[in-house]
């Protein structure tokens, strides 16, 4: 969920369902995850028909973060019983390739193929995936009760975002991969609520605890792209922001009943030959814009959402992503309440989502009809034509690894951690580089340079 994610969306989280400890998607939003009292469930994303459960798993009790790495069969699982202990799993294998204990509760855990990424609330762990050797620690971080942060999913262009501040809304963004800061980023006036970024790692988009105001930046910049406003009468909390996988459209949901879309394009031309009726409205709009109060001025050069998702509840936490599932652009919401609820998204007009399917996933990801007792409705076909574009990763660019005495270069003493026995390969080495890692436990010390 902040995958995310939003990432760990939904960590901690308490529903009406009562089983439900938190909600994710990977890294692509092929994949489902859920965190349950007895353990945890993932469920693959491809059909909108069926709701198919890839992993189901209770070793494990009390599972407040779990996050798969792509379609691979690595996950990562943080419990309420260990919450200091991040255990890493083979679940095709029923293998666990190793556990790591922190100074402090693990709050947030982000992940590509290139690194892993540990927050706790006032410091981040950065370990090299491929043999998960700790590369970095940012200690002395502003306070981050929430664990909020944001990772690229693109391993070679591997940003991550945290708070820059505990009282204003800044983004410091950092190099996963140099290892150093790239720069802070004046977001907004309040403290950060949500952080994303989109499949390439070319923008930001971030939100403040008012909830009012969405703002996209170019990364690595941190120029301001675009500003989205989601209402003006009540403040909400955003507990989930998104990118679509081609980065043109932004989802952002939150503890009210409305999910918003917003589209990244320019509404008008704001060149100087654009003789056209929208574009004269447009130049006037703008110029009258130069004579107003900043606050007035910024208001109306907010662009309001492309489409919206009336949901049937409010005050839930819920996490949202934009996918396409069999050839067509989708929203989904899944919430505490233990619903994945699935919209059909016109990308052309936008306007209201259309319901096509409700699943349980607590029950086996079981279909459920609505209050008249017949299933929901297909999708319309008014708009079958516009297809969206495919999701696609992000191209596999090769990254040179770090070195593993690259090390951290300052800090205190990380607790031991165990590797499992034995080298450990996932199965497809496409989906994600082979793992080996020595027998016993270590203990990892964060060297001063």
């Amino acid at each position: 969920m902040e995958s995310g994610g939003s990432g760990a969306e939904g960590a901690g989280l308490e529903g009406p369902a009562g089983d439900m400890c938190c909600l994710s998607y990977n890294q692509d939003c092929t994949s489902l995850a859920i965190g349950l009292r007895n353990g945890y469930k993932l469920f693959s994303l491809c059909s909108v028909e069926q709701l198919d459960m890839v992993h189901e798993s209770s070793e494990i009790s009390d599972v407040y973060i779990v996050e798969r790495l792509f379609s691979s069969s690595l996950v990562v699982v943080v419990s309420h019983t260990k919450p200091r202990q991040m255990n890493v799993f083979h679940f095709k294998k029923g293998t666990e390739i190793c556990n790591y204990n922190y100074s402090g509760n693990i709050l947030s855990i982000r992940l590509n193929r290139q690194r892993l990424v540990v927050c706790l609330e006032e410091s981040i762990y950065i370990h090299n995936i491929k043999d998960m050797k700790l590369l970095k620690t940012l200690l002395d971080t502003p306070r981050n009760a929430s664990g909020l942060c944001a990772l690229s999913i693109n391993h070679s262009n591997s940003y991550l975002a945290l708070p820059g501040s505990s009282s204003v809304g800044e983004v410091m963004l950092y190099d996963a991969n140099s290892l150093k800061t790239e720069c802070t980023i004046p977001a907004h006036d309040s403290p950060l609520a949500a952080i994303a970024f989109n499949s390439t790692g070319t923008k930001l988009a971030s939100a403040s605890e008012k909830g009012t105001v969405i703002r996209v930046f170019s990364i690595p910049e941190g120029q301001r792209l675009y500003e989205f406003r989601r209402g003006m009468k009540r403040y909400v909390n955003i507990s989930s922001l998104v990118f679509s996988m081609d980065s043109q459209f932004l989802c952002a949901s939150s503890n009210t009943e409305t999910v918003h879309v917003f589209k990244l394009e320019q509404l008008f031309e704001r060149s100087e030959d654009n003789s056209s009726w929208s574009g004269y409205v447009g130049k006037m709009f703008m110029a009258a814009s130069n004579y107003l109060p900043t606050q007035v001025s910024d208001m109306m050069n907010q662009d309001r959402a492309f489409a919206t998702v009336r949901l049937n509840f409010s005050g839930q936490r819920n996490t949202c992503t934009l996918v396409t599932i069999q050839k067509l652009p989708r929203l989904l919401v899944a919430s505490s309440s233990g619903h994945l609820y699935i919209y059909n998204l016109d990308p052309q007009d936008g306007g209201e989502c259309v319901l096509i399917k409700k699943h349980s996933l607590l029950d086996s990801g079981k279909s459920e009809s609505d209050r008249e007792g017949e299933t929901l409705s297909s999708a319309p076909v008014s708009y079958a034509a516009t297809l969206a574009r495919p999701s696609t990763a992000p191209s596999p660019s090769t990254v040179t690894g770090y070195s593993e005495d690259g090390g951290a270069m300052r800090g205190e003493l990380l607790p031991e951690h165990e590797f499992a026995v034995g080298p450990v390969c996932l199965d497809d080495e496409k989906e994600f580089p082979p793992i080996s890692l020595c027998r016993g436990s270590q203990k990892v010390r964060n060297e001063e340079p």
